[in-house]
């Protein structure tokens, strides 16, 4: 006979043991119910009366639901907006060369170790980190970035109905300058021909139809930070109703989230393909896509384009906010997670570069009709999708039809984004929650308060000063810096304090192979060094935030800014000062308890003892009734 020690997630049981019929049983009356929660017996996994009433964690009904679901999620409006223009700006094809390499040694790596930590651990992204505790900080603060996400990204789909609830009409409302919201500066088209010495005469102004709707009628935009001013109810109605459509493609879990995401995940490559059509045959498109594709070779000198390049890695993968990891968390067990990394990675990136096909082949056609170079029209962000954009459709032939296209499509990519950052927010709250606290109907209620909460903060983006506070958000709460620092500290802790060779095992037990290790390579030193390093120049070349590049924020506004980057970034070292003085023994022995993993009773199912994973080519689940023995303790 001897002893041997299980451990779960309440605990640690030493275990009298003894071999009956070649197996491995804990022998006495007094250790046939040595786990407290009944769900355990004589070596045998069985399910407790208690937990009966508790449903088992979800899985997604077919492994389609997951790829779709991260598609909708990763695939976003910075695809879109933000990547042809870069493409543009920093050496057209060129920029595809630090842009791929990046993706490779940054991108890839830790969007497949999201992924794989939520599947091994089955958890959301605070409870993931169970595998270290130690270092749980990092899943707070995902937490805090996902919903400071969440909160503002939802005013682009506000402004995105609204836009599109006007299309809906036989003249669209930003195309001439005969409305209430205009100025006697509005000009309705610009033309070379209209300058005198290269300036706009006077009698005709220089304002567009669509920078004063934006601007004066959307917005509302007031003088500054300070200036509130009051609500602008149209906006709040299009926000109440996109959170109706949140809250109900979310409140059942994944398998009505499954569903939906082949809608809002696929019909945005028809509408774009639609619009490379239509765009392809304007006047002026195929100068507007040699212009987003000519190579500049001496671009690649420049730091700031390696600096673009991984910021925009970072923001179109959606890593560092805890929702892949949610998403992961719902695989099966021996889901091919390696496969799906590099599938949904080439998808992620070949929209990028589709989608500036279509941007670049419409501002063709409007630098052609306003006689004007490309890179006078060419924008990123809200201005692509709100000035740009309308501006050109307003120049086409059936002008409604095809702006109600383009923001149909602006919806549905910004929806899937947002449903499933919620769905990762959600997931994280509702581990932490002890199960003896189950009710019926938990969830439901959880994203009711979450979507109540969020839509509250919201109605500060709705007033004239608005725009001003989307900045914050968008500038400091979900930056670069913030998901650099930590993507660093995932790749740090698996790497080094978990163990990349171990973590390597743990995958191989799932897929039933061992990855290349060039992953290993990347989390242990490539993939830290190139977080840090982006880091680094982006603290040191910071620049205050500004408006249009004319209003300058006041102090305490930057200053609120910074509180919204601190609160999450400060969550590692916080949790990790707490945790370590807070427990008992030698700073030894604390390192060693506070870094040991707590396994959850899945893990019970599906570690056997010991296997020689390093020579496995495939692994199955340990099937059930078998006893599963860990270390052993004499």
């Amino acid at each position: 006979m001897e002893k041997r020690r299980l451990s779960l997630e309440n605990g640690s049981y030493n275990v009298n043991v003894e071999e009956k019929n070649g197996q491995l049983i804990p022998s006495g009356n007094g250790h046939t119910n040595f786990c407290p929660n009944g769900s355990i017996k004589g070596g045998i996994i069985f399910p407790s009366k208690s937990r009966a009433a508790i449903p088992e964690r979800e899985t997604w009904t077919r492994q389609m639901d997951f790829i779709m679901s991260c598609v909708g999620f990763a695939v976003g409006l910075g695809n879109v907006w933000r990547f042809p223009y870069l493409c543009y700006k920093n050496g057209g094809g060129v920029f595809l060369i630090p842009y791929v390499l990046i993706a490779i040694f940054g991108g890839i790596p830790i969007f497949f170790l999201e992924i794989a930590l939520g599947q091994f651990m089955k958890a959301g992204s605070i409870a993931v980190w169970n595998i270290a505790p130690l270092f749980q900080g990092i899943g707070f603060a995902s937490v805090v970035i996902v919903f400071f996400c969440n909160t503002y990204y939802i005013m682009i789909l506000t402004w995105g109905v609204y836009y599109l609830v006007k299309s809906f009409t036989s003249v669209l409302p930003w195309s001439n300058c005969n409305n209430t919201w205009n100025t006697p500066e509005c000009l309705e088209i610009f033309r070379h021909d209209d300058c005198g010495n290269g300036t706009v005469n006077a009698t005709f102004g220089n304002v567009s139809p669509i920078t004063e709707f934006w601007e004066n009628k959307v917005l509302r935009l007031s003088s500054g930070l300070d200036d509130v001013g009051s609500i602008n109810w149209e906006l709040l109605l299009c926000l109440l109703a996109c959170w109706t459509l949140v809250y109900f493609c979310v409140w059942k879990g994944v398998k009505s989230t499954g569903k939906i995401v082949y809608f809002t995940a696929t019909f945005p490559y028809v509408v774009l393909l639609i619009l490379l059509v239509r765009g392809a045959m304007l006047p002026g498109a195929v100068e507007g896509i040699i212009y987003y594709l000519k190579p500049d070779w001496s671009k690649l000198g420049s730091a700031q384009v390696w600096i673009d390049a991984g910021t925009q890695i970072f923001f179109s993968y959606a890593i560092g906010l805890g929702a892949l990891t949610a998403l992961g968390s719902y695989n099966r067990f021996n889901n091919d997670c390696y496969k799906d990394a590099f599938i949904l990675a080439i998808i992620n990136s070949g929209t990028s570069f589709f989608a500036g096909f279509v941007v670049f082949s419409i501002l063709g056609f409007m630098a052609n009709e306003q006689g004007v170079d490309i890179s006078k029209v060419a924008e990123s962000g809200p201005g692509l999708a709100f000035i740009a954009y309308p501006r050109a459709v307003s120049l086409m032939p059936v002008a409604p039809l095809w702006s109600a296209l383009f923001f149909f499509m602006l919806l549905l990519l910004g929806l899937d984004s947002q449903f499933v950052g919620v769905e990762g927010f959600i997931t994280a709250i509702l581990d932490l929650l002890p199960a003896r606290y189950y009710f019926r109907f938990q969830r439901e209620v959880a994203v009711a308060i979450c979507c109540v909460v969020m839509f509250l903060i919201d109605l500060s983006m709705l007033t004239e000063g608005g725009m001003y506070v989307f900045q914050l958000f968008d500038y400091y709460s979900a930056s670069g810096m913030t998901l650099l620092w930590q993507t660093f500290w995932q790749c740090v802790v698996i790497a080094w304090v978990y163990g990349a060779d171990r973590f390597m095992d743990d995958i191989a037990r799932m897929i039933g192979y061992r990855p290349f290790p060039w992953m290993k390579w990347c989390w242990s030193v490539i993939t830290p060094f190139v977080c840090m390093a982006i880091f680094i120049f982006n603290l040191v070349n910071y620049k205050p935030l500004t408006y249009n590049k004319t209003y300058t924020y006041p102090w305490w506004g930057e200053a609120i800014g910074w509180c919204f980057a601190m609160s999450s970034m400060l969550c590692v070292p916080v949790t990790f000062l707490y945790k370590f003085t807070s427990a008992k023994g030698t700073m030894k022995e604390r390192w060693h308890s506070l870094t040991e993993p707590v396994w959850g009773a899945h893990h019970l199912e599906y570690m056997a003892p010991d296997p020689d994973v390093k020579s496995l080519t495939s692994l199955s689940p340990v099937s059930d009734n078998k006893v599963i023995i860990f270390e052993s303790v004499m």
